[in-house]
């Protein structure tokens, strides 16, 4: 009798939420299975990052390097922080299509697109592993993480859901963005010296702005029937009503902030992101962002850079319904603490400086886009400028 309810239960869904079901029930199959593999460390530590790359190319180290790069943007880079990303933003979303009260921030702004969303940027992913993997290795980090965080996800939000744009926009993220990041990261950023969050959101703008202007000129990769302009722009966050833009929405916001760059921007999915980090870091301090040691320090200065710039731009929030004071916690932020390490006077001058520069360099080059590109360009092209900008002036300061 319960198997049947249970079987009623599925039935009811759509075919894409039984997909990801039995995704993120395969995934806590694939923690057991990592957990019997490691069992000889589990009693006192996760394996580290250096265990990974090191280990490479095992299947379990190469599971671990692919579920990692779910987490990559937000520089945590591990199993559990991505696992709490993806449950998190599912219950977002199964509560924002029930209507529930506590649903927060509406999931991918309100689109209803987020299964069709995740399912291009997975897909992306993938590919991207299959295609690029091989550049990995114990010594050389590479970008294979790019196409989860860029072209799929902007293509599904302008182009709408379907397997055509899911399918088209997973292939030309792995085609197009990845290949471009790896390029620009190890042929100008490390000669040069530069943080590779500049490589990686240079070869995500680059490459979208060639995807988006193919997909013009190509109509057929993403829908049947073209009119002169896409039928829908990136959408608009929706809300059941006008916030108060007091405290608590200031909180809410500045943790929605945290899973803003894969376009869930919801608190329950940063939520998910930040505990699974912290349990990452309870276990081994040396196994996320890439075993510096340094998320307490990361996780502090992103939120603050956050709160500084909803702060800040609290009025720009309340006219135009949405700012991007996410983008110097993905860019900025990680690289100064990366780069120059986590000391206060760091942890605050990336912060403020962030904050100041990136969101409003975001919003004065999105704005200048054509309506059918997405908006995110004018992001990462703003978080290519901010850090090239302002990690070298922290380093002069820090120096002197």
């Amino acid at each position: 009798m319960e198997n049947t309810k249970a079987q009623n239960r599925l039935a009811g869904r759509s075919p894409l939420d039984v997909t990801i079901i039995w995704l993120l029930i395969g995934t806590a199959l694939l923690i057991t299975w990592l957990s019997f593999t490691y069992r000889t460390t589990w009693s006192a530590h996760w394996p580290d990052y250096s265990h990974m790359v090191t280990s490479l190319p095992e299947p379990s180290a190469w599971l671990r390097w692919i579920i990692g790069d779910i987490s990559e943007v937000a520089f945590y880079k591990h199993e559990f922080a991505s696992i709490g990303l993806l449950a998190g933003a599912y219950l977002a979303y199964w509560a924002n299509r029930t209507g529930k009260a506590w649903q927060g921030f509406a999931i991918s702004y309100g689109s209803g697109l987020w299964p069709w969303l995740v399912t291009s940027s997975l897909l992306g992913l993938l590919l991207s592993n299959l295609l690029w993997g091989w550049t990995v290795t114990a010594t050389s980090w590479q970008p294979t993480f790019a196409a989860f965080v860029s072209l799929p996800a902007a293509m599904v939000l302008i182009f709408g859901g379907g397997w055509k744009v899911a399918i088209n926009g997973a292939i030309m993220g792995a085609v197009f963005v990845t290949p471009l990041c790896l390029l620009i990261v190890n042929y100008v950023c490390n000669p040069l010296g530069l943080p590779v969050v500049i490589g990686n959101v240079m070869g995500m703008a680059v490459a979208s702005v060639g995807a988006f202007l193919l997909c013009r000129y190509v109509p057929g990769l993403v829908k049947s029937d073209w009119s002169a302009e896409p039928a829908t722009a990136a959408p608009s966050p929706v809300v059941a009503k006008t916030p108060d833009y007091g405290v608590v929405w200031t909180l809410r916001r500045v943790l929605a902030d945290f899973s803003e760059a894969p376009f869930f921007g919801n608190e329950w999915a940063s939520l998910g992101l930040i505990a699974g980090a912290l349990l990452a870091f309870t276990l081994n301090p040396t196994s996320p962002v890439y075993g510096t040691g340094l998320l307490p320090q990361l996780l502090a200065a992103q939120a603050l850079t956050s709160l500084i710039g909803v702060l800040i731009w609290r009025r720009h929030w309340m006219v135009l319904g949405w700012y991007p004071t996410y983008v110097p916690l993905v860019s900025v932020v990680p690289a100064a603490v990366l780069t120059h390490g986590g000391s206060l006077e760091v942890m605050v001058m990336g912060a403020l400086l962030g904050a100041l520069i990136a969101p409003p360099l975001a919003c004065a080059i999105s704005k200048r886009l054509p309506s059918y590109m997405h908006g995110f360009i004018g992001n990462v092209l703003s978080m290519a400028i901010s850090t090239l900008l302002i990690i070298p002036f922290i380093g002069m300061l820090i120096a002197q």
